[in-house]
């Protein structure tokens, strides 16, 4: 899949929580709720990631230089994990400052019905964004379930937005109910309870996609399906003999560094063997478009010597 597709759910993503970011505004300045203000404050920094991953698109397309020869496609992991310490930092936080604060010092709601109004609408365009980003990923997923999807993706815009925009939903199903049980109660406690659950909500997505991100960073390797299709083009390539080793890693969300030390043919002269290697490549290019980048080094399986080898005599003078 195209990053055309992770475009589509951002942009999304970023026309949904800019409207729903206004809306929580308007609400928290009617009402005074901190549920309203945190869920604000959640939105634009939604809106922010949003921008910060097409940014990370945008980049990751620079043309490779001599500093940095494999190009720019790790930059849209680094933004991602960006992603991660904006949503703990701003939104996490603050909605635990507020929560924390409105369970210290409770105060009356204002204006209700428009809380209520306001946290339905954002539920309907929220839904709207999650919807998109559910049908983008759809084909990228294919039988796996969301989570094993979350956790293996190589696109990182992806699984961003479907956490963000989850976390998302259910935090405006959070916010709802504590605006519901404080007017229901006349106690406006259940204000910041509901301020702090938002804020543990955001600060537990935060983390999961900080952990998922700094494994991209650091460097995957390609999926057991790529892997294996690598593989089976290797071993039946014509003059191979052996894969002795092979060794993948994700250098960006559609590029796969391919590492391979292989037995040939003897009888190969050093012409013959550099067109059987070109040969290689091509096939697995064809079995996985997305190894851009092979490196085979022919080599030879050499049998483990039962010989032992002999102690060197001490040097003169020794005892």
């Amino acid at each position: 899949m195209s990053s055309g597709g992770s475009t589509r759910a951002i942009l999304a993503a970023l026309l949904a929580n800019l409207g729903i970011a206004i809306a929580k505004f308007l609400g928290f300045l009617f009402t005074g709720s901190s549920s309203m203000l945190a869920e604000s404050v959640h939105s634009v920094a939604d809106t922010g990631n949003q921008v910060l991953l097409l940014v990370g698109g945008k980049r990751a397309r620079r043309t490779a230089t001599r500093q940095h020869p494999f190009g720019f496609g790790r930059e849209r992991f680094f933004w991602a994990f960006v992603v991660a310490i904006v949503l703990f930092t701003l939104g996490s936080g603050f909605a635990l400052y507020e929560g924390i604060e409105k369970l210290l010092h409770p105060h009356e709601l204002e204006s209700a019905g428009w809380a209520i109004g306001i946290l339905l609408v954002a539920i309907c365009l929220e839904a709207f964004s999650f919807r998109t980003a559910i049908r983008e990923a759809r084909p990228l997923k294919g039988r796996s379930s969301w989570i094993r999807f979350i956790r293996r993706s190589k696109q990182p815009e992806l699984p961003v937005v479907l956490l963000e925009d989850s976390a998302a939903l259910v935090g405006l199903v959070i916010a709802l109910a504590a605006v519901g049980m404080t007017i229901v109660t006349g106690n406006g406690i259940w204000d910041g309870v509901g301020t702090t659950c938002i804020g543990i909500l955001l600060g537990i997505v935060a983390a999961v996609l900080a952990v998922e991100m700094k494994s991209l960073l650091i460097g995957e390797a390609a999926s057991e399906d790529d892997e294996a299709a690598i593989t089976a083009a290797i071993v039946g390539s014509d003059h191979v003999r052996e894969l002795i080793d092979l060794r993948t890693e994700h250098i960006g969300p559609e590029t796969i560094l391919v590492a391979a030390k292989v037995q040939f043919d003897d009888e190969l002269t050093m012409r013959q063997l550099a067109d059987v290697v070109d040969a290689l490549e091509a096939r697995v290019r064809a079995a996985v478009p997305d190894a851009a980048r092979i490196f085979v080094e022919p080599d030879v399986v050499r049998p483990m010597s039962a010989a032992v080898t002999e102690p060197e005599a001490p040097a003169d003078g020794g005892h």
